[in-house]
């Protein structure tokens, strides 16, 4: 009946009978007019360099400020929707023509720039491809929930800024992510909305007979199509898979509906869009990815179809096709607990994927290991992040901690070496500067650092010219960016006001204020992240917030989980709180979390809060855009502050100590906290010098500024992937692949000797010159005495590995050190020999290990033999 409602999760949603909807036969996609004189903002809008181009998002706004807000700051939409005779007006506009011609002038230029060198052997077609679940590239585009998108994002662009010969794969969400709203009891609504391509910056990828290119993925019983659009990210394309088309099923054309939508089943289907799709679409395209980089586990399925291709072009064995994927892969791992892993029923994988490995040779025991720490326990679910680990030979965590974190994680997915020693690296996260620096801070490093560091951070400038900003230039930049900000948020709240009627919500009307310190947490919300820490003693957080000659406000902002419950909760605890009495008004919770809110925060925040329970907080990288503005780090030390922090620079929650209990860390880092508020950041902020001006905070963001923004830029973190990632691995593609494959089919024989000669691989004796006691900086001489059985000595690596020791003989892994083949007796034993300094006083323990040795061997590790004295 009409006017009948029901329920759908938070939202009421109306059904209507006997109404007729007229559906079109067909529709098109029409090209707005525009004057001549202004043509060129059709460039612009198609390609997402506006994004990040001095001034083009401005110009945008001058065409509309009301349009641009409504259409979610997309340049495509507000072109469609421009009315005729204001596009006539900004035609004759001197001023606005001004600015156009100089940021076409800025596109043409950059889209100009000459590509970076390939590696040696690099044909033309081969690019490294990155893979991600999200992309956070504009917040008019809804493919992104949090950090790994961001990051995914800022990747993208500084590849593009560095000319990196790279292509960037995801899906297409036809609803996205949620849009966030609060009820008036604080609890999350989650509210999605179609997106219309036709309405952004992308366009369909055409086949050679100018239709639109569609693939196929083999799923259980039927193929699933699957349509390709490009974006350009300045000179990067970024190709977004979509199901959304006629030939599928009404099941099927949902898949990619959402962004983390459905449950683990649609998980496994859009995982093996992504991985298995997203390969055969580049090579539909032409595109003949030489190197992959997995960011997170997501897409760890591109690895077997890369191998399923291998294996019928040079009809080879999957372990021969295995050996050069993996040299040519690259995973990083942005988790620090295993329940953020995604874990799969091995019925649910061998209902998905059991006919596309078997038709590969593969068993089910065969494959399923490939996902599990344990290969041989049938009973373990698959995990297609250890999938992505198993499969590549570039490895990475995201911090030096997280590297650490990482190692412990997945220690048992190298049994043979001790977790220091996992193959695992660190490249620690980074963000693009163009893109979250506030245009007035901006200004004052273009003027002073000089432009160059927009597109090239490291090299071309000189960050100690930070230090040259006057004092007030820098002061009234920052204040200016906050005085943005807070207008923001209380245009906001007020907006929620409107929406759900005063109560309690109107208390903080009148006291946020543009002079006030401003401190910001703004993050997704998890347990471990804990955002009720500062509320743990509330009437001290009141007399802090409320001190009437330094008053603090803090705003929060972030988003759960459509399925995180407990962080719902989390959300609806801090507004609470942020209504309690003597904290009402002073901490403000703002909904509406999105790209857009994000940058508004970082640009005009004082401070930047961040309270992670150690060692759980994998990066952090909104922090990182805080300090490129100015904002001073107040965090614990996790993620990239651990290896950043210094006290001239910002403040560090809390210390290293572990303690019993969560309830014992949280009281010592909530007490840190308020003694740091109370005693170092409140008084520093409002200590005044004879101008005026808080001289002593202006110089901690001086120097926050000049040694944090080239060092965790995206452009240093990208430009560590290509020297240690991509460009080897490329290097590697072309060698193993060469002749037939003949280096990596010599590779897998060898392999399969290795294994089967290891059991009569033999460690006779050791002995070692520490006697009389050694000191720190006597080194140690150490023989060992080897039978390798049927193996020939120079497949055989021997190394040391000493460190610190406990009374029981346990060793921590500080270091190692190579063993030298000294002779061979006529019986085949062989004698090494080397030496070790050790690292300190105290009790120092080593241990001899033979592993397998060949130059073609990315890690010892990943053969899984080891033998140990």
């Amino acid at each position: 009946p009409i006017g009948a409602a029901r329920r759908q999760g938070q939202v009421t949603v109306s059904r209507y009978t006997g109404v007729m909807r007229l559906r079109a036969s067909r529709t098109l996609t029409v090209e707005p007019w525009l004057p001549a004189a202004l043509e060129p903002l059709r460039a612009l809008s198609q390609n997402l360099y506006w994004t990040w181009c001095p001034g083009a998002a401005a110009l945008f706004a001058r065409l509309s400020s009301q349009l641009w807000e409504e259409t979610g700051h997309n340049p495509v939409l507000l072109l469609q929707r421009m009315p005729r005779p204001a596009l006539e007006a900004r035609a004759s506009d001197s001023a606005f023509i001004e600015g156009l011609t100089a940021a076409e002038t800025a596109l043409r230029g950059y889209l100009a720039r000459p590509p970076a060198p390939t590696p040696p052997g690099t044909a033309p077609a081969e690019v490294a491809a990155y893979f991600s679940f999200e992309f956070a590239l504009t917040e008019s585009l809804p493919t992104y929930s949090g950090g790994l998108g961001v990051l995914a994002g800022d990747h993208v662009k500084s590849a593009s800024d560095l000319g990196l010969p790279l292509v960037a794969m995801g899906l297409l969400y036809r609803q996205g992510y949620f849009q966030q709203s609060l009820g008036a009891d604080g609890w999350q609504i989650e509210q999605y909305h179609d997106l219309d391509p036709a309405s952004h910056a992308m366009r369909p990828v055409l086949n050679d007979s100018g239709e639109e290119l569609k693939i196929t993925v083999p799923f259980p019983g039927r193929e699933v199509v699957v349509g390709v659009w490009r974006l350009e990210v300045g000179q990067v394309p970024l190709y977004l898979l979509d199901t959304a088309v006629a030939e599928n099923s009404e099941a099927d054309r949902a898949i990619a509906s959402r962004l983390y939508g459905g449950d683990i089943e649609t998980r496994i289907q859009q995982e093996m869009v992504l991985g298995i799709g997203g390969i055969r679409a580049l090579r539909a395209m032409g595109l003949l990815p030489g190197v992959c980089h997995m960011n997170e586990g997501h897409s760890s399925l591109l690895a077997v179809e890369r191998i399923r291709l291998l294996m019928e072009e040079e009809r080879c064995s999957f372990e021969e096709a295995r050996i050069p994927v993996a040299a040519a892969t690259a995973f990083t791992t942005h988790t620090a607990v295993a329940a953020g892993i995604d874990l799969f029923a091995p019925d649910l994988i061998v209902r998905y994927l059991g006919g596309y490995y078997q038709a590969m040779g593969l068993d089910d025991h065969a494959f399923l290991g490939l996902g599990r720490m344990d290969a041989a326990n049938d009973q373990e679910p698959f995990s297609m992040a250890m999938l992505g680990l198993r499969l590549s030979a570039f490895r990475n965590g995201v911090s030096m901690l997280h590297r650490e974190v990482s190692q412990q994680l997945w220690e048992e997915a190298w049994p043979s070496v001790p977790h220091q020693q996992a193959p695992i690296r660190a490249v620690t996260n980074g963000v693009h500067l163009p893109t979250w620096v506030g245009p007035r801070i901006g200004d004052l490093l273009d003027q002073y650092v000089g432009e160059r560091w927009r597109d090239d951070p490291l090299h071309a400038v000189d960050w100690r010219r930070v230090y040259e900003i006057p004092d007030g230039e820098l002061w009234s930049a920052h204040q200016r960016q906050r005085e943005l900000l807070v207008e923001r948020a209380r245009r906001q709240h007020r907006e929620s006001v409107a929406r759900l009627g005063p109560g309690d919500l109107s208390k903080g009307e009148a006291t946020l204020s543009p002079d006030v310190l401003t401190i910001g947490f703004a993050r997704r919300f998890a347990a471990y992240k804990r955002a009720t820490l500062l509320f743990r003693d509330p009437a001290r957080l009141a007399a802090i917030l409320n001190n009437a000659a330094r008053p603090v406000q803090f705003l929060f902002a972030g988003k759960a989980h459509p399925r995180d419950e407990a962080g719902k909760q989390l959300i609806r605890e801090v507004v609470r709180f942020s209504r309690e009495p003597g904290i009402a008004g002073r901490v403000v919770v703002l909904e509406h979390y999105d790209v857009d809110l994000a940058r508004a925060l970082v640009q005009g925040c004082d401070v930047w809060l961040n309270t992670p329970l150690r060692p759980l907080e994998a990066s952090g990288t909104s922090g990182m855009k805080a300090v490129a503005n100015g904002a001073l780090q107040l965090s614990v030390l996790d993620g990239w502050w651990a290896e950043a922090f210094a006290p001239e620079l910002g403040w560090a929650i809390g210390d290293h100590r572990a303690y019993d209990s969560s309830e014992a860390q949280d009281a010592a880092d909530a007490e840190s906290l308020y003694a740091l508020l109370e005693q170092a950041v409140v008084p520093a902020f409002y200590d005044l010098s004879e101008g005026g001006l808080p001289s002593e905070w202006l110089a901690m963001m001086k120097r926050s500024i000049a040694a944090f923004a080239p060092r965790f830029s995206t452009h240093r973190m990208v430009g560590e992937y290509a020297a240690e990632a991509y460009v080897p691995a490329a290097e590697r593609w072309s060698a193993l692949r060469a002749d037939g494959m003949g280096r990596a089919r010599e590779l897998a024989a060898w392999l399969r000797r290795m294994r089967e000669g290891w059991p009569g691989l033999k460690v006779l004796s050791v002995e070692d010159s520490a006697n009389p006691a050694p000191t720190p900086e006597s080194p140690v001489t150490v023989w060992a005495q080897v039978h390798p059985g049927s193996l020939p000595p120079s497949s055989l690596l021997a190394s040391l590995v000493f460190g610190p020791a406990g009374p029981d003989g346990a060793l921590v892994a500080a270091g190692a050190a190579p063993l030298s083949l000294e002779s061979v007796s006529e019986e085949g034993v062989c004698r090494y020999t080397g030496s070790f300094t050790p690292p300190g006083g105290g009790r120092i323990g080593y241990a001899v290990r033979i592993t397998p040795n060949h130059p073609d061997l990315v890690d010892p590790a990943d053969t899984g033999l080891a033998l140990w004295a």
